[in-house]
């Protein structure tokens, strides 16, 4: 017996399981090891939702189309709301494209731990995979999306001499990565949190569709500037309100852009990922002795 457990320690190991002890541990390189299941991921979740429907994939632009066509009718035609004088189609579908974008990712990520129980409770991988591989299948789901928007945006831009885009339109992709690491980190705080409330899960839907109201998707902040002064920090306060207004004004050559409230939004998200990345960490270690 003594023999064979001095045997044992002289055995050298390919992988070594071990818990974190750092808070700061982020398990980035493991990460990137395990990009083949990361992208494996991505295409599950690209696939899987519209595996059984009829139209498949092509509900990728019918969404975006119903709904800036239901708010140009709603908020456009009947509660009269300003839209800076850009077509009410084409100004519901440039804030609607990016924020389906954020919403999305926010909604599945903060359902991380409580989806994956199952999977995290036998297999062993980054837990930071799941919510990782949401923020690129959406990317995916946003680029398509945003083709559309485009197709739409040439289209008024040939017969509506309204549009003014510049060279701020360069900035788009940070804009993009701005939202995505914005509904990442709220993602992985909210599923970090339901593992211990549930009842937090009930008020996401609820909380995003308020967050979506205290944002400039439906009326433009230039209206809220000169009805409600006094209620514009408030809404400045929402990182969100900056990254809509200049992805707007790229494109459309309206809104309220301003280098300091987009550099706030950008400090927002650097906080909130960190002190999101921090928490999933530490939370993803006893998880399944609450979930």
């Amino acid at each position: 017996m003594a023999n064979k457990e001095i045997e044992d320690d002289n055995e050298t190991w390919d992988l070594v399981l071990e818990p974190r002890t750092s808070w700061y541990s982020l398990g980035l390189s493991q990460i990137l090891r395990f990009k083949d299941l990361l992208f494996l991921f991505v295409r599950r979740d690209f696939v899987s939702v519209y595996k059984q429907t009829i139209l498949g994939p092509i509900w990728f632009f019918v969404q975006p189309v119903i709904t800036g066509i239901t708010y140009a009718v709603i908020f456009g035609f009947l509660a009269d709301i300003s839209t800076d004088g850009v077509n009410p189609l084409l100004f519901y579908m440039c804030g609607i494209t990016l924020w389906n974008y954020f919403s999305d990712t926010l909604s599945k990520t903060a359902d991380t731990f409580t989806a994956n129980a199952s999977v995290f409770g036998k297999v062993y991988f980054p837990r930071m995979i799941v919510p990782l591989s949401v923020v690129l299948s959406n990317l995916v789901k946003l680029g398509i999306q945003l083709l559309l928007f485009i197709a739409v945006w040439i289209y008024f831009l040939a017969t509506d001499n309204t549009l003014h885009p510049n060279i701020t339109i360069l900035l788009v992709p940070f804009l993009i990565l701005l939202m995505g690491f914005l509904g990442l980190g709220f993602g992985i705080i909210i599923t970090s949190m339901t593992t211990k409330y549930r009842d937090l899960k009930f008020l996401i839907t609820f909380g995003v569709q308020l967050l979506m109201y205290a944002s400039p998707i439906v009326f433009p902040l230039s209206l809220v500037s000169e009805k409600y002064p006094q209620y514009k920090i408030f809404l400045l306060a929402n990182p969100i309100t900056s990254i809509i207004e200049a992805f707007k004004y790229a494109f459309l050559g309206v809104g309220e852009f301003n280098w300091l409230y987009l550099g706030y939004s950008l400090s927002f998200t650097v906080v909130l990922l960190f002190i999101g990345l921090v928490v999933f960490n530490k939370v993803e270690k006893s998880f399944m002795d609450t979930v």
